[in-house]
């Protein structure tokens, strides 16, 4: 049993032997309510630690991911339960689970928890502890997917399990779903679903990554979900030379000194600050001087002092907040590049995020100033196109998270907030959902920190975090659905 966890209101304990004392009655039921927590947090550590060491790494690539490893570790934890599952698998080892508590009144609203099973790949070199061993090393457990999001995925399911072996008796039906592919767009994962068995995952209200951040002052205190996300853009730039032979370059077309060029102008460019209407409660929450705010809500000014921020990882944030981004991440050559062979084709994968109201017509304007006379010799392909999306804050899924963050914490106030990334929390809302991102961390978690963690060396998670994630699904569950 992890220290953090086994060490946890031990006095308490002593005192529950004493239970048939009607006086001790109140301090049994907390002891008791205790005990119970520290054996959900120890099974979500040892699932999570399960789940990394899976290592279900998807590369974009069709074969890769191999989610049905977490599927299969998953559906072995939740069996005995009473549940009925369904496993889909629209490539081979692509494959996404479905569990279901039914409800007993099918027009009352129900909700999905959603946590995806696949990982993005890593350099080992970059890590100080081995990024698929999920040890626990001072109250963490380190490795890949440990925040993105596996911590999520075990929490979710340890809570529904735990609700299925309990009294728990909803009136609208509770969903598990692990789903594969997020990674990389959902091809094989929740835009399938969507496409083929969109009964199956629909649901009134959908829980997933990422939210739970502390934020606000001392006095006015507030715990971050994400309602809305920017949109993702992705495009295949393609760039066209003449081959010839690499002893002579002088004055050749060279496809690869033209992606150096385009490259270069992506980087380059600078849109103009563009403000969402969740953009000022994001400053307010930042704990600034009124002066500090003023600028951060000043589009002339805001780059300025991005540029000067020391804190790197927070600048970059509050870049991706109020900007579209542009990361040219991927080039590859034809089937003949060699050392000695002038190459005549170039691909090029340019990650973009979009503001909310950007289409694709704005993302070509985009391309356009920014590449310059370099377009007309750029062929810009497709590869995925889902615009910026929000879900409303004023609903009866806000406020159950209200009160179960203001158990851990009551004074604590909800903030809404746009991510940066993308989950597939953008096609459940195409099916007419609400989906927020949630979860609940701990207070001591730096925000600029925690999101250097995503998709970057040394991913790891407090134990404290997973204890009170997985209280938050079990308390929010029984709020919205009985």
């Amino acid at each position: 049993m992890p220290a953090a966890v086994a060490g946890h209101n031990t006095n308490e304990r002593t005192v529950d032997l004493s239970c048939h004392y009607p006086w001790m009655q109140l301090k049994c039921h907390t002891a008791s309510m205790a005990d119970n927590l520290d054996q959900l947090t120890n099974q979500t550590v040892e699932l999570l630690q399960t789940l990394i060491s899976n290592a279900c790494v998807n590369d974009g690539t069709p074969e890769s991911g191999q989610e049905i490893r977490n599927v299969e570790s998953l559906q072995h934890f939740l069996e005995g339960s009473g549940l009925e599952f369904e496993r889909f698998e629209p490539t081979p080892g692509r494959v996404s689970l479905v569990a279901r508590i039914e409800g007993s009144d099918p027009e009352a609203a129900s909700l999905c928890l959603m946590g995806h099973t696949d990982v993005v790949p890593v350099t080992p070199s970059g890590w100080s502890q081995d990024p698929f061993g999920g040890e626990i090393i001072g109250g963490e457990v380190w490795g890949r997917g440990a925040v993105d999001m596996l911590n999520i995925t075990a929490s979710m399911a340890v809570a529904f399990r735990h609700l299925a072996r309990t009294d728990f008796r909803p009136k609208g039906d509770l969903i598990f779903f692990a789903v594969a592919d997020e990674e990389s767009g959902s091809a094989h994962g929740a835009r399938w679903m969507a496409d083929n068995h969109a009964d199956v995952i629909k649901a009134d209200y959908v829980l997933t990554e990422n939210g739970g951040l502390h934020g606000g002052s001392p006095e006015s205190p507030a715990i971050s979900v994400t309602i809305a996300e920017k949109g993702v853009a992705w495009r295949r730039l393609r760039i066209s030379g003449v081959p010839g032979h690499g002893s002579q370059p002088f004055r050749r077309n060279n496809a690869l000194v033209k992606a150096a060029g385009v490259i270069q102008r992506l980087a380059d460019y600078a849109p103009p600050a563009k403000f969402s209407e969740l953009w000022p409660e994001r400053v307010h929450n930042l704990g600034l001087s009124e002066e500090e705010k003023a600028i951060l809500l000043d589009a002339e000014r805001i780059d300025e002092v991005l540029a000067e921020l020391p804190n790197s990882n927070a600048a970059g944030f509050l870049h991706a907040c109020t900007h579209t981004t542009f990361s040219s991440n991927v080039i590859e050559g034809g089937p003949n590049m060699k050392t000695n062979t002038i190459p005549d084709q170039i691909s090029l994968d340019v990650d973009i995020r979009t503001l909310p109201g950007e289409d694709d017509a704005e993302v070509q304007a985009h391309l356009e100033r920014a590449l310059g006379d370099l377009v007309n010799d750029v062929q810009i392909e497709i590869l995925m196109n889902d615009m910026a999306t929000i879900s409303p804050a004023n609903t009866p899924l806000w406020d159950s998270l209200q009160k179960a963050i203001n158990r851990p914490f009551p004074t604590a106030r909800l903030t809404p907030q746009m991510s940066v990334g993308f989950t597939d929390c953008r096609i459940f809302r195409e099916l007419g959902s609400i989906a927020y991102g949630a979860g609940l961390l701990s207070p001591t978690l730096d925000a600029a920190d925690f999101g250097a963690r995503f998709h970057g060396n040394d991913e790891r998670i407090d134990i404290e975090s997973l204890r009170l994630s997985t209280q938050l699904w079990i308390d929010v569950a029984r709020d919205l659905l009985t």
